[in-house]
């Protein structure tokens, strides 16, 4: 049996607006049948350690429509972070894999990210199990 085709998203911002195209994006293409690999980085490790990934936040060159925004996702029920990653688990292969450098960068408590989280894995492994994708984004 030939493997999927990956689709790796290598998530560095975590603003809700990005985080929200990282779920998705992985969602969709793991409904379609892709073997999706998130990749955490920098501060997306630092939200998800501190428990904030599902938090509605966003750059402030968007602050005068945060508000506004926030409504209507709240408004139009638009499911959280985590409920999108649980969901593509369910419909076709996802894994969250974090940077192991990025724990240390970031100062964060490798067990709160490793509950999280399908693997921790270092640059080389990670570029390893990746070179191979058929898509590849930088979010």
């Amino acid at each position: 049996m030939p493997s999927l085709p990956k689709f790796v998203l290598f998530a560095h911002n975590a603003t809700y607006d990005k985080l929200h195209q990282v779920a998705t994006l992985g969602l969709t293409a793991a409904a379609m049948g892709k073997d999706v690999i998130v990749v955490l980085l920098f501060w997306t490790i630092k939200k998800l350690a501190e428990g904030k990934i599902d938090v509605i936040d966003f750059p402030p060159e968007y602050a005068l429509s945060a508000d506004e925004v926030t409504r209507l996702l709240q408004e139009k029920r638009v499911p959280k972070i985590s409920e999108m990653f649980q969901e593509a688990k369910v419909v076709g292969k996802f894994r969250v894999i974090a940077c192991s450098a990025g724990l240390e960068y970031m100062g964060v408590d490798s067990d709160s990210v490793e509950k999280n989280v399908d693997e921790v894995m270092g640059l080389p492994a990670i570029i390893s199990l990746t070179a191979d994708a058929e898509t590849k984004l930088f979010i």
